[in-house]
């Protein structure tokens, strides 16, 4: 894990928009006797302290020197050089968000305050894709695709984007996994093809030279091509090379609807082949018509947890995911990559094919566009193509009365104009369902999301209210109002836990000699301010 900063990494979230005041230790008066040097660079004084254990949270002082917590509990001995006043406050170990997408936005600027304020202090990459180990062929496709934000490619490994990150300089923590569908386009490209035993063997070359640079292990993401194209042994030989290093394996699984089940039976047969922890990416039911699996999955995780398999999961506590508009299309006709895939869907005979399978339940896809109830269900939120971005906001059936063409048709044209998959969000998810996922112990968070800021390129697009909101609204809405999980647990969920998962050491918990890696916050008035329509 790389990390940012010169003294410790406090997140003083002002939530609420109450103010933590922050001053300098009184001076001693001339006829004060001398005192020593201060003890303690920061002390946070007379908060409610939950340390990440899940207990309930006892008030005191938190003391900071350097990089490290030296002292917890009721009243810090000695001076220090600032003290924080958090009376009637919240003091937590750093949130840590399981699944960022902050690997571009990051490089625009690097603050992340949409994670920061809501006292995110580690990001964690690598949802299918990484930013290495990359071709030279890769990193052309990389500069070619990009939209608002623009980037020098001046890596090539993963760890060499990590450290080159840093230096380049942000306000948080940053890890990742590495990218199985990256490994796999470095070696065979991005069309549907099965590796031999040479090109297996230099995509496991490939993972352990990134775990070596310190990646957390393998991430997969198995509704989108290219990653959907490998299969379940290829995917095996990847998390053995990683957890041969002591490597999790982490995915966004074949499916997360129809075939939720078997998804969730190839996830514990990866983790029970290789021996590899494994975390289940977004954990939802989408459409419908899957909703009343919640059961069944998880009863199958906590089969393979009675097991002593070491199967954990996170998710984004919203009913409507967000992804793009290729997961409204069948996988085969994305074979390639972007520039083939649009050229397929220029000729009219696969124009056909793609809208009569997208009518259809997905056979070997995953068809989110049915998932979604059609086109209602579906709201544009990015678009590449200056033209088209008036028409973010608006659902795929709004975009299609307005052109006069069939939705599938219009799905397909903004493809095609916008040279990107287009960023879109989806009514899927049942909000009952989310709400009792948050109350599994073994569920973390993540935003599934870029950290942004809402100023300059950023408001080009129209994020999911996820970025904004993710670990607010657990605090706020599923904790406080909800009563879904006590706010110690809460806080346990996104720090002790997730830390745990990533085998971290030394952090996610509010210990003397862990990094400190501190949150500040009024558990009283904390809330998700994002919506849909302002996000």
């Amino acid at each position: 894990m790389r990390k940012h900063f010169g003294l410790a990494l406090v997140s003083l979230a002002v939530l609420a928009g109450v103010p933590v005041t922050a001053t300098p230790a009184p001076a001693p008066t001339a006829s004060a006797p001398r005192q020593s040097a201060p003890a303690y660079d920061i002390v946070l004084r007379g908060g409610t302290i939950y340390d990440g254990s899940g207990k309930p949270g006892v008030k005191g002082d938190i003391a900071i020197r350097g990089e490290r917590i030296v002292y917890v509990g009721p009243k810090a001995p000695g001076k220090a050089k600032t003290v924080i006043d958090a009376s009637g406050m919240a003091i937590a170990p750093g949130f840590i968000n399981m699944l960022s997408w902050g690997i571009e936005s990051l490089i625009a600027d690097g603050r992340g305050l949409s994670e920061l304020k809501q006292g995110v202090t580690l990001q964690v990459f690598g949802e299918g894709d990484s930013m290495g180990p990359l071709s030279p062929a890769m990193k052309a496709d990389m500069v070619r695709r990009q939209s608002d934000l623009r980037y020098s490619v001046e890596w090539t490994t993963l760890g060499e984007y990590l450290d080159w990150l840093t230096k380049h300089g942000v306000s948080q923590n940053v890890a990742s996994y590495v990218g199985a569908a990256t490994v796999r386009t470095n070696v065979l490209g991005e069309g549907d093809v099965d590796p031999d035993a040479a090109q297996l063997a230099r995509m496991r070359a490939l993972v352990a030279a990134e775990m070596r640079q310190g990646a957390l292990g393998i991430g997969s993401s198995l509704i989108y091509a290219p990653a959907s194209y490998a299969e379940t042994p290829e995917l095996i030989a990847l998390v053995d090379e990683a957890a041969r290093c002591d490597g999790a394996y982490i995915s966004h699984m074949r499916s997360e609807g129809d075939r939720l089940l078997e998804a969730i039976d190839e996830l514990i047969e990866i983790a029970r082949a290789t021996g590899a922890r494994a975390e289940i990416y977004h954990f939802k039911q989408a459409g419908r018509d899957n909703w009343h699996k919640i059961d069944a999955a998880i009863a199958r995780v906590e089969a393979a947890r009675r097991e002593g398999l070491k199967i954990t999961a996170d998710m984004y506590p919203y009913d409507i995911a967000g992804t793009g508009l290729d997961a409204a299309m069948p996988t085969w006709v994305q074979s390639g990559g972007l520039e083939a895939w649009i050229e397929q869907l220029r000729k009219p005979e696969i124009r056909a094919r793609v809208i009569a399978e997208m009518k259809a339940p997905g056979v070997g896809w995953e068809n989110m566009y049915r998932a979604a109830g059609g086109a209602e269900g579906m709201i544009a939120a990015g678009f590449k193509n200056e033209k088209l971005k008036p028409l973010s906001g608006k659902t795929i059936a709004e975009i299609a009365a307005m052109r006069g063409t069939s939705p599938e048709d219009t799905i397909i044209d903004l493809v095609i104009e916008d040279g990107s998959r287009v960023g879109t969000l989806y009514r899927l998810m049942n909000e009952k369902n989310v709400a009792r996922a948050t109350s599994l112990p073994w569920m973390s968070f993540g935003s599934d999301a870029g950290a942004q800021a809402p100023e300059g390129a950023f408001l080009k697009s129209r994020p999911h209210p996820r970025a904004y909101g993710t670990f607010a609204r657990v605090l706020g809405k599923y904790s406080r109002d909800e009563g879904r999980l006590s706010l110690a647990e809460a806080v346990r969920r996104m720090s002790a836990l997730p830390a745990a998962n990533l085998a971290l050491r030394e952090r996610g918990s509010l210990k003397v000699g862990y990094y400190a890696d501190v949150v500040v916050f009024d558990p009283k008035t904390v809330a998700d301010r994002a919506t849909v329509e302002n996000p």
